[in-house]
């Protein structure tokens, strides 16, 4: 092997090195010791003591993480498909030429890069029962009883996923964009010259081409919806009673509030394996849709 061969090697590996170092610090060592804790009773106090599958049985008599779970799927069978379809519905209107588009994107996306703190609080005082814009809006319009929307227990998942929509379309937007973009004109050329429509050109050449986006869009917020919990923190704080108590936020209350450590790690273990069956029949879901297509 040539030296300059030899050289090459090793600048490529330097620069995954400080990637890869910051995955084993922050990503595989902590699974690996969630895994161990997750057998393990631990408040931080005392000293830990093996407990096998106890911590794994106790989910089974635990409420809370049953409504939590229940809280998880509700979110994002929701949020997912919506959200998927708000960004496509953008992107395919903002691929237009058309004057000061550039900006339009910037709008939509800019959602995404703002404080989620400083949104959440600005959402909260748009849905405020009382003083809140949206309400007063509804009773000018004759609605005697508008919704208490966050401090009601019917509402306030509906909120989160209005409000976790709207933040991350403009992301999901600019892959759609990209993806959109890609798309040879020559195939839509040739539709309208066999007489295609604009639906049966998005259903037979948009759709097709899109796949693998959508499929990549699809598996992104997927997991993102199982691990969401800052939106829910600052804006119901799982809340009211346990109506948006999502798995995460669950298992920041165990550890954090509780210190239950190994339980927190139980369900830290069993929400992975949620995400990881789901990834895995999306991921043959998709060899399935190609095939289709």
């Amino acid at each position: 092997m040539s030296k300059r061969k030899v050289k090459n090697i090793i600048t490529a590996y330097t620069f995954l090195l400080p990637n890869f170092v910051g995955f084993l610090l922050f990503t595989l060592i902590p699974i690996v010791c969630s895994m161990g804790l997750s057998f393990m009773e631990w408040d931080s106090a005392n000293p830990m003591k093996f407990v096998g599958l106890a911590n794994f049985a106790k989910l089974l008599e635990d409420e809370t993480f049953s409504i939590s779970l229940k809280n998880t799927i509700y979110y994002s069978v929701f949020t997912v498909p919506l959200t998927m379809a708000a960004a496509l519905g953008l992107a395919l209107i903002l691929n237009q030429k058309l004057k000061g588009i550039n900006m339009f994107r910037t709008v939509f996306f800019f959602p995404h890069v703002a404080s989620l703190v400083a949104v959440a609080v600005v959402w909260n005082l748009l849905f405020h029962p009382t003083l809140g814009p949206i309400n007063n809006i509804l009773r000018a319009m004759g609605v005697a009883n508008p919704p208490g929307w966050t401090s009601t227990i019917d509402w306030a998942m509906p909120v989160i996923i209005i409000v976790s929509i709207w933040k991350s379309m403009g992301y999901y937007m600019i892959l759609y964009l990209s993806g959109l973009q890609a798309i040879p004109r020559e195939l839509y050329e040739a539709a309208k010259v066999d007489g295609a429509n604009t639906f049966q050109r998005f259903r037979n050449i948009t759709l097709p081409m899109l796949t693998p986006t959508t499929f990549f869009v699809s598996i992104m917020l997927t997991i993102a919806c199982f691990k969401v919990f800052d939106l829910i923190s600052v804006m119901t704080n799982g809340g009211p009673g346990r109506a948006t108590n999502v798995l995460v936020y669950h298992i920041y209350n165990t550890a954090f509030i509780n210190y239950e450590f190994g339980y927190a790690s139980a369900i830290s273990m069993v929400l992975f394996a949620i995400v990881l069956v789901i990834t895995v029949i999306q991921f043959r879901a998709e060899k399935k849709w190609v095939s289709y297509m």
